[in-house]
């Protein structure tokens, strides 16, 4: 789902209420009329807020519901558990022309960034798992953590904490780390604001302490290609060489035909997974088709 976006509602300005003026003569009692109406428009003008009287805002028909639970404040935390992942939410995805390779099993992760929130409007609509969404439950979506599975999210503005159970995939601006619900922003303290910097941090249910990535792969990284040129099929392109590392890794043991081709190009600052090259255009759009068929997604043919 598409994350909130900070939209103050339109201000009353004085050019708003001006009234027009008229180049023709008027009778007494229209002109008594006339007089009435602008004086209670200018009184209208006067007692407008400069700003919106609430802070924040809220992104076109998104906000809080009529009639929110009076114990938001003490909902509890979600509990986390060990669930069977979602197999079909776990397979490599494109959305607005960034591809993402979501984890298949609880592992380390924390990262900090602008969190967001969303609510009535998805409220009652089913999440990316097949889940029905509940804004007033503490729950979140995320593009790589497994569904479901659960985090810690720390506003790091007040301290405040939350654990949340990841349900649904976003948010795909660039950014923003999680989208949270209604209930989770406002237990955060950030609802009115419409966004805030957190730290996401992976739960593993079963494991006394939380998890936390490590700064460097576990492995050796996939060594970056010389520019070599002919006919490739792209996969991905990311703009941090870990994430291209670990999508590259993870089509490898996918498409087992295709591992020994695939390779890490860097250009224009992105690093690209590319497989080839190819002897021609329709060799290569041949396993482009594989890969959508296999995959559910769509490489497209390059030179370089």
């Amino acid at each position: 789902m598409l994350s909130n976006e900070i939209a103050l509602r339109p201000e009353r300005t004085p050019r708003d209420c001006a009234p027009g003026a008229s180049g023709s003569p008027a009778r007494a009692p229209v002109l008594q009329v006339a007089l009435l109406v602008i004086a209670i428009a200018l009184s209208a003008c006067g007692g407008a807020p400069s700003r919106p009287s609430k802070p924040g805002g809220y992104y076109l028909d998104d906000g809080p519901g009529a009639n929110p639970p009076a114990d938001l404040d003490q909902l509890p935390d979600a509990e986390p558990r060990a669930e069977p992942i979602n197999r079909y939410t776990s397979r490599p995805y494109a959305v607005l022309g960034r591809t993402y390779a979501p984890f298949t099993e609880p592992r380390a992760y924390k990262v900090r960034g602008r969190a967001s929130w969303y609510g009535r409007r998805y409220h009652g609509q089913k999440t990316s798992s097949g889940e029905v969404y509940d804004m007033y439950s503490m729950s979140a979506a995320h593009t790589l953590l497994p569904l479901p599975s659960y985090a810690r999210v720390t506003n790091l503005q007040n301290g405040k904490t939350a654990v949340v159970r990841v349900n649904d995939r976003g948010p795909f601006h660039q950014d923003r780390i999680i989208d949270l619900s209604y209930a989770a922003a406002y237990k955060l303290g950030f609802v009115t604001q419409g966004s805030a910097m957190v730290e996401v941090e992976a739960i593993i249910p079963g494991e006394s302490a939380v998890a936390v990535a490590p700064s460097e792969p576990q492995s050796a990284p996939v060594p970056i290609a010389p520019g070599a040129g002919g006919v490739y099929i792209q996969l991905g392109a990311f703009s941090v060489a870990d994430n291209a590392d670990m999508f590259l890794r993870r089509i490898r043991s996918d498409l087992p035909w295709l591992g020994e081709t695939m390779q890490l190009h860097r250009s224009d600052g992105l690093y690209r997974v590319h497989a080839g090259p190819y002897a021609s255009v329709d060799a290569a759009q041949r396993d482009a088709e594989r890969v959508r068929q296999a995959l559910g997604f769509a490489p497209f043919v390059t030179n370089r």
